[in-house]
């Protein structure tokens, strides 16, 4: 079933997260007119390779031309039409942005999908999808919209002030152009009356606007203390979420929504009060307000302008490899990274000036050993972008690392610590001047994990998976001085969206389980039990060369490598203890197997199946396979065509049912890929996975040794020759018994 008709049988409450994904950028129409051609293309790579998008850009645009000209209804055919013209203005320049899209919500479609595998989401997931959150930000639109319309209520005000006044200057300059004969004058005592009136009004209305500006500016200054600083930090730790596999980073738009409208709201009160000190110019009097209130309230909205504008300066896409785009914070030397930073409040007179540089490891830490800088160009303008709101970006996207020759000097804590647990960070500046204020900009990405070696990615990872679990900070670049401890309850949910992430199905609570019996042993079933770091990633498991997590993830690879589809179906009970497996099978017909990942074996994979003779029940498990058996036959086809040949028996497939009791071919048959060959005149071969069983009267079976890899043809064509007149059957009998994986040839 195609990710996309999964979807569609979701609960209501899980449609209206996929219902967020879509939108104007990426409309819903096209994913679902395109479903299958949409899943069939590979965005992760489109997304990181501009020739591949292009590629890809141009055919989406004839599938959905196809699509429009096959569509009977006229409604739907013209907005099609319009939707096909909408992408051909955001992305023609620049598909990949439209790769990334789409990469992103798939992704996130088979986290949603994991998720309603689940019993229960994980209290991170939780805490960021609530409804507390939807109400919070209704208020924040709400709040934002009153301050809006009390500033355009205080422009038609101030306009009001400036007509008063101007009446009065024009009355006032009337009299006094009158002579002096004519001042004493009834008529005349009669307009000096109304001239006072007149200033009495104006000073009334002055003082209006004026405490009106003032609560104006409170309001905002609570806003952006209680609500919007807050939102942002929250969009920023969910950043730091969705690094680590968390749920789809969403609200940028909103955020710059709010602070472009909260920016707004001050220019306007500047240009307000500079307005006011021009007619304090015209007229002013004994107890004028404005240029008693004025000049402090300036320095106010100064301020807050200020920091309003240096707050909305971020890392909009963390440093990335385009190699690794799933694994982001993680950069190799002499490998180019890319990273993006947005400015949240729309200032289009500045986005010729705006250069922005980067810098890596500004203000080290004392005592750091290893020390690197950009190799490439590392300042940048910053532009509007056409397919987004118009927002201010740069993106980086040839960095390049290389690192320093070692300082002498004694080493401090880094000295201690592994290439993987040293972290750096990478910052950027910029510098403009708007209406007269100068403001100096500064951010940094999250902490980053330098390595030399792709074998230092396993621990890496690991490392940036620790960090951004257990702390929002921004920069703690000590951070594995001394790690804090993690609970299980949060380490499990993240742990499953690497598989959600790497391999498209998150883990059941089931498989949740295994792993914490697998981790924590008899304190498995204590949610909140603290987890060290040292446990996760550095020791190795009792009687093992590996750690934890290093086995954890050789099974994640060997998954994403070669075990994709079978994984995806549910196939593969996984994280099952022998002892456990035995308790599932004893009692299943003959035959039953289920599949297991290997403990004993980095990357490996196992099946056991169950046998009963006279009454006694035995269990057969063969050797894990790894991925360099695995790519030699694809593990479905190895399924289909095990045999076992036992004391001279003619081989046999003792593979039945999967556990609980699917049968084998309609549980794997949509996954066998090989066929014989079809090419003439050439004898049809295939590959064919066989083991020996050998009779041992212990009491514990012993497993079954798998295949090595298939004998080449100048292997075959020497035995052959070798063997001369010698039968064929009894040969291939006897290759069978060595447990060796051969091309044998049948006639067909």
């Amino acid at each position: 079933m195609s990710q996309w008709k999964q979807i569609q049988q979701l609960e209501i409450r899980l449609l209206e997260h996929v219902d967020y994904l879509y939108d104007d950028n990426f409309p819903m129409d096209i994913r679902q007119g395109l479903a299958s051609w949409i899943e069939s293309q590979d965005w992760d790579t489109a997304a990181n390779d501009e020739s591949m998008a292009a590629v890809l850009f141009t055919n989406l645009l004839s599938q959905l031309e196809r699509v429009r000209s096959q569509e009977q209804n006229f409604l739907q055919r013209h907005n099609m039409k319009i939707i096909q013209q909408q992408l051909q203005v955001k992305y023609r320049t620049n598909p990949a942005v439209m790769a990334r899209l789409i990469s992103t919500c798939l992704r996130e479609e088979r986290r949603i999908l994991s998720t309603a595998c689940m019993q229960e989401q994980g209290p991170l997931e939780k805490s960021l999808q609530n409804s507390v959150a939807l109400e919070r930000q209704k208020n924040m639109d709400n709040r934002v919209g009153i301050i809006r319309g009390s500033v355009q209520l205080m422009d038609q005000a101030v306009k009001y002030i400036e007509d008063m006044q101007d009446d009065f200057d024009f009355r006032y300059k009337t009299l006094q152009s009158r002579e002096s004969s004519d001042r004493n004058s009834e008529m005349m005592k009669q307009e000096v009356t109304r001239l006072q009136e007149m200033l009495n009004r104006l000073d009334f209305k002055r003082k209006e606007i004026l405490s009106k500006m003032d609560v104006v500016i409170k309001d905002i200054d609570d806003l952006m203390t209680s609500q919007l600083n807050p939102e942002l930090q929250d969009w920023k730790r969910r950043q730091q979420v969705a690094a680590i596999g968390g749920p789809l980073l969403t609200g940028l738009d909103q955020l710059q929504s709010w602070f472009t409208l909260t920016a707004q709201s001050l220019f306007q009160i500047k240009r307000q009060l500079d307005k006011l000190g021009e007619l304090v110019v015209k007229v002013t009097y004994e107890s004028d307000p404005i240029p008693l209130q004025k000049p402090q309230m300036e320095e106010q909205v100064k301020y807050l302008i200020y920091h309003l504008i240096k707050s909305s300066f971020v890392v909009e896409k963390q440093p990335c490899m385009p190699t690794h785009p799933q694994k982001p914070l993680i950069i190799k030397t002499g490998v180019q990274f890319t990273t993006k930073v947005r400015l949240l409040v729309k200032l289009p007179e500045v986005d010729y000036q705006l250069k922005v540089k980067t810098t890596f490891d500004k203000d080290l830490p004392p005592g750091r050993v290893r020390q690197f800088f950009i190799l490439t160009n590392n300042t940048k303008v910053m532009d509007i972008e056409d397919y987004s709101n118009g927002c201010l970006s740069v993106e980086f996207r040839h960095l390049q690392l290389k690192e320093k020759k070692y300082i002498n000097g004694t080493k401090g804590l880094e000295g201690l610590l592994s290439v993987t647990e040293e972290l750096h960070s990478l910052s950027f500046e910029a510098c403009f001047t708007v209406q007269g204020l100068t403001i100096d900009l500064e951010t940094c990405s999250l902490p980053l994990v330098v390595i030399s070696n792709v074998s230092q990615l396993p621990g890496g990872w690991a490392s940036v998976m620790w960090y951004n679990l257990l702390t929002d900070e921004p920069r703690n670049l000590a951070f594995f001085g001394n790690p804090p401890r993690a609970s299980w309850n949060q380490l499990s949910e993240v742990l499953s969206w690497q598989f959600s992430t790497f391999a498209g199905r998150g883990l059941n609570k089931e498989q949740l389980t295994m792993l914490g019996e697998k981790l924590l042993g008899q304190h498995a079933s204590c949610s909140d039990y603290q987890v060290s770091w040292s446990k996760f990633s550095k020791e190795n498991i009792p009687g093992k060369t590996f750690s934890f997590w290093m086995w954890l993830d050789s099974i994640l690879e060997l998954i994403k490598k070669h075990l994709l589809a079978v994984w995806n179906e549910n196939y593969i009970m996984g994280f099952v203890s022998k002892e456990m497996e035995r308790t599932l099978l004893k009692d299943r017909e003959p035959g039953t197997f289920l599949l297991r990942f290997s403990e004993s074996h980095l990357g490996g994979i196992t099946f056991t199946w169950v046998e009963h003779d006279n009454g006694d029940v035995k269990f057969n498990s063969v050797e894990p396979y790894t991925k360099n058996r695995l790519s030699a036959l694809p593990f479905a086809d190895i399924i289909r065509d095990y045999k076992v040949i036992s004391d001279g028996v003619v081989p046999e497939n003792p593979l039945k049912f999967l556990y609980p009791d699917i049968p084998k071919d309609e549980a794997f048959g949509p996954l066998y890929n090989s066929q014989p060959s079809k090419v003439h005149p050439y004898i049809p071969s295939t590959l064919i996975p066989i083991s020996e069983l050998r009779s041992n009267s212990s009491a514990t079976p012993p497993s079954c040794q798998s295949p090595e890899p298939p004998m080449t043809p100048g292997e075959f064509d020497m035995l052959n020759e070798h063997l001369c007149l010698i039968d064929i059957d009894t040969v291939s009998l006897q290759a069978l018994a060595s447990g060796g994986l051969y091309h044998f040839y049948f006639k067909g």
